[in-house]
């Protein structure tokens, strides 16, 4: 199955000049769904997962039914504010300005292991980012698992040290 060509190329968005990958012309097939996850869960084969943590908002797709097929639990990394309890919060650079990430402070444990689940790694700040408050959390990062990997942004670089699965990759926009 090539998966490449489920996903839709949306030239010019959300600005000129940048090619969208939607991902949601993929997601409703339920060949590629599964496709998807059987490759993540064959990255995650044999790690002893306690907890997959899902970027805001796709990776929440993609890291719960990961987590179900792993028995393990589900950790959400969310935007300021949409958690109600106690968090902590990081920021991380976007092309014009800052953003925030937030993590509820009792959703990992120290040295639980954890991998971190989103549908794109694209220039890797959400994804640094992400790593970052599971470095406060003290858990055991495993690795990175993406949909798709725009490899020509070098997002990798921002996360050494991580292990990083991408299933399928773009070389240019």
């Amino acid at each position: 199955m090539d998966l490449k060509k489920m996903i839709r190329n949306v030239p010019d968005f959300p600005k000129k000049g940048i090619v969208f990958r939607d991902i949601t012309t993929l997601l409703k097939d339920p060949g590629g769904l599964r496709a998807v996850l059987d490759g993540m869960e064959s990255f995650c084969r044999g790690l002893e997962i306690h907890k997959v943590v899902g970027i805001e908002s796709r990776g929440f797709i993609l890291g719960t039914a990961l987590a179900d097929r792993l028995g393990a639990g589900f950790v959400p990394v969310r935007k300021p504010g949409k958690l109600p309890a106690e968090t902590v919060r990081v920021s991380y650079e976007l092309e014009y300005g800052n953003d925030y990430l937030e993590l509820h402070t009792d959703a990992v444990e120290a040295g639980e292991k954890v991998i971190i689940v989103d549908d794109l790694l694209a220039t890797g700040g959400t994804a640094a980012a992400t790593v970052k408050l599971l470095h406060l959390a003290k858990a055991d990062i495993v690795g990175l698992a993406v949909m798709v990997e725009l490899d020509f942004l070098k997002g990798r670089e921002r996360l050494p040290g991580i292990q990083v699965w991408g299933l399928v990759h773009y070389d240019s926009e």
